[in-house]
C-alpha cells in the first residue's frame, strides 16, 4: 500500500508541478552559472548508495570552498537557492526518486556515506526501510541551519555530535512506530512546518545535550 500511495502521489504532483519546476530551472539558470540539478550521493534502503536529485542552491562549485553543512548565510548559496531552500521547493526533484523506488515520501532521511560510516550497529537499522522526503525529524530540524548557527563552532563537528544522533533516534522511533496513519500525521505536520518561522531557541532535547568524550550527543535528562 505504501509503495503504491508513494507512486500515485509523486506521479501527480511531479505532473501537476511541471510549470513551477520549469520556471524554478530557468530562475537557477539566470541566476547562476552551472547546472539545474544537484546531485548528491547518499545511503538508502539495505545500505545500498543512490543519487539524490535536488535542484541546485549552490554555487557549482560549492564543495570545494567549504564544508558540507552549510549556514543560512553562507555565501556560497545563491539569490534564487535561499528562497527555494526556505520553501524547500529544492526538495522536490527527489520525488523522481520515489518513482524510481530509491526513496518514500515518508521515511528517514537519507544521509552522507561519509556520516553513515559513523553509524552504531544500532543506528543502521535506519536502512531497514527506505528513506523519505519527510520525517519527524524532518519536521523538527526544518529550520536546521539556524539551529546549527545557534550552537556555533565547528558547523560538522556540531552536526554530527548534536543533531544527527538526535535524527537517528528520532527515525527509529518511526520505524517502531510506522503505519499508514502515521505517515500521513507526518506529511500534514511537514506541509504545516513550511509556514514557520525560526525563533531563535533551540529544540529542548537538543539544548540539553552535551557531546560525550566519544563524540555521541547524550541528554542531560531521561
Amino acid at each position: 500500500m505504501k509503495r503504491a500511495f508513494d507512486v500515485v502521489v509523486s506521479a501527480l504532483v511531479v505532473l501537476v508541478a511541471l510549470p513551477l519546476w520549469v520556471a524554478v530551472a530557468v530562475a537557477i539558470k539566470l541566476d547562476s552559472p552551472g547546472p539545474v540539478f544537484h546531485r548528491a550521493r547518499r545511503i538508502g534502503k539495505d545500505g545500498r548508495p543512490f543519487t539524490l536529485y535536488k535542484f541546485r542552491t549552490m554555487v557549482a562549485d560549492a564543495d570545494a570552498r567549504g564544508p558540507g553543512i552549510t549556514r543560512r548565510d553562507d555565501p556560497r548559496i545563491t539569490r534564487v537557492g535561499g528562497f527555494l531552500r526556505r520553501m524547500k521547493i529544492d526538495e522536490m526533484p527527489q520525488l523522481l526518486n520515489v518513482l524510481k523506488g530509491e526513496m518514500s515520501i515518508v521515511g528517514p532521511r537519507p544521509e552522507d556515506p561519509r556520516y553513515v560510516a559513523r553509524y552504531t550497529p544500532e543506528e543502521r537499522r535506519v536502512f531497514a526501510v527506505r528513506p523519505g522526503m519527510a520525517s519527524p525529524a524532518f519536521v523538527k530540524y526544518r529550520h536546521e541551519e539556524e539551529l546549527l548557527a545557534a550552537l556555533g563552532g565547528d558547523l560538522e563537528e556540531a552536526y554530527l555530535q548534536h543533531v544527527l544522533p538526535d535524527k537517528l533516534r528520532m527515525d527509529l522511533d518511526y520505524i517502531a512506530r510506522q503505519s499508514f496513519g502515521y505517515d500521513l500525521a507526518i506529511l500534514a505536520q511537514a506541509a504545516l512546518s513550511l509556514f514557520t518561522r525560526p525563533d531563535g531557541r533551540l529544540p529542548r532535547a537538543l539544548a540539553s545535550q552535551e557531546p560525550t568524550r566519544d563524540g555521541e550527543a547524550q541528554g542531560t535528562n531521561p
